[in-house]
């Protein structure tokens, strides 16, 4: 679902709410290439922590900033220095709570402070385009809230249509695309649905791919075999991914 806005060569500074992630780091790297589109970029990259030690060398962002997106006042102190700049904001952040509900208002609140903070620049906002990433759980529910569950949910069957009406159930996926959505926001919008995402990132709550390199590790100290540790459904059937490109520092969507 995108809405169209024209790149301006030279004038792109973008803000990365979420940059330690998988698709953060992708994005970073992605915008700081040479042959970024509309290009040259400057980038900002924020997160709740510290930068950490393994995150890349300071060529991958230009700036980086630890501040709480649930906080107002955290938020404003240490994005406004830079609120007149930005020209987009790439969300790739996520807070995780146990119900869907929580999850609802802690994801809400986080992406209306910084839209807030934003637009609250002394001189004019120079946002002009907001990149939201969500997934498919926009198709298939909350599948991970302790009082639906995936067994409780009803969904129609892929392949998932962008067009298709919301489900009946709490999902901050559509409290976010309402959010960008608004009318009276001086800016364009995109929404990305991304299916699993596989990527460098230590520390993303939902990286398959860790997860595998843990099991292979066991697996090889233990001298066991390496067997396939899903169910008898997901070997039988097709499963997509978007998978961090290491050589051409791109996303590639596998099927």
């Amino acid at each position: 679902m995108e809405h169209n806005d024209e790149l301006s060569p030279k004038t792109n500074v973008a803000l990365i709410v979420g940059v330690t992630g998988m698709a953060g780091i992708s994005l970073a790297e992605a915008l700081k290439s040479p042959e970024a589109l509309g290009g040259p970029w400057t980038v900002y990259g924020t997160a709740r922590q510290q930068k950490p030690t393994w995150f890349p060398s300071s060529a991958t962002i230009d700036h980086f900033i630890s501040f709480d997106a649930l906080s107002f006042e955290d938020t404003l102190q240490k994005l406004s220095p830079i609120s007149q700049h930005v020209t987009r904001l790439f969300w790739v952040a996520i807070q995780v709570r146990d119900t869907e509900e929580s999850n609802i208002k802690a994801n809400s609140i986080m992406l209306q402070i910084v839209l807030r903070v934003l637009n609250s620049s002394k001189n004019s906002s120079k946002l002009r385009h907001v990149t939201l990433q969500t997934g498919t759980k926009h198709y298939m529910g909350p599948i991970f809230d302790p009082t639906l569950g995936v067994t409780k949910l009803a969904h129609p069957d892929p392949p998932f249509e962008e067009d298709a009406a919301r489900l009946p159930y709490p999902n901050f996926y559509y409290a976010l695309e309402d959010i960008v959505a608004q009318k009276g926001h001086s800016f364009t919008y995109s929404v990305h649905r991304a299916s699993i995402i596989l990527g460098a990132s230590a520390r993303s709550f939902y990286n398959m791919l860790v997860t595998l390199c843990v099991y292979a590790s066991i697996c090889r100290h233990e001298n066991l075999p390496f067997r396939y540790p899903g169910t008898k459904y997901t070997w039988e059937h097709l499963c997509d991914a978007t998978v961090k490109g290491y050589e051409d520092n791109s996303l590639t969507n596998y099927s």
